[in-house]
């Protein structure tokens, strides 16, 4: 059996980057899926018109 190698905290390496390897693969493309579910464009778009138009007024 091969000695595995840690870092200076005891902390098995192999296995850490074992696990960050399925973390990312489980999490791919999570934040941009949850958020666009959630967010109406159209009403984006008006939001973003009616602050464009008072920031032009009051300028």
């Amino acid at each position: 059996m091969a000695k595995q190698k840690r870092s200076s905290a005891g902390t098995n390496i192999q296995n850490v980057k074992q696990q960050n390897a399925q973390s990312a693969q489980g999490q791919q493309n999570q934040y941009g899926t949850e958020f666009a579910s959630e967010t109406d464009a159209q009403q984006v778009r008006k939001q973003n018109q009616k602050a464009e138009s008072k920031k032009q007024q009051n300028s």
